[in-house]
């Protein structure tokens, strides 16, 4: 597995940050995390950092001030960052959420996993594609 991965978790529950990182942590100890906690922090990291490229980001969709669906649209919109693989992580995994996430230009749709294992299953199966 690479080890100069940046992956950028957009997600506004500490708890769930905290599950996503160990979860890494545990696949791979240099895979480096990065957060924002809504989507307007994530457009702004992204657009006042040139040096912020991550690897791959992970969008929750319910999300205070702009969801992951709106945040998932504006990064699309940026064409130093629209090549960016995006998957949308999240509780919410009905069928039209995912479709709508898809025809934005999300990668793939993650659902949020209870046990660690079964996220770290899903994370491997995306990372490996880096």
């Amino acid at each position: 597995m690479k080890t100069d991965i940046q992956i950028f978790l957009v997600d506004d529950d500490a708890d769930d940050q905290e599950i996503f990182t160990l979860a890494l942590q545990q696949l791979n100890p240099s895979i480096k995390c990065v957060f924002a906690d809504d989507g307007i922090y994530a457009l702004e990291k992204l657009k006042s950092n040139n040096n912020f490229l991550p690897s791959v980001i992970f969008m929750d969709i319910n999300m205070p001030r702009m969801n992951g669906v709106e945040c998932l649209v504006e990064i699309k919109k940026l064409p130093g960052l629209s090549y960016i693989p995006l998957y949308m992580y999240s509780t919410s995994a009905e069928l039209f959420i995912v479709e709508e996430c898809l025809r934005y230009g999300a990668a793939g749709f993650l659902k949020k996993e209870i046990n660690i294992e079964d996220l770290q299953k899903h994370l491997r199966q995306i990372i490996a594609q880096f």
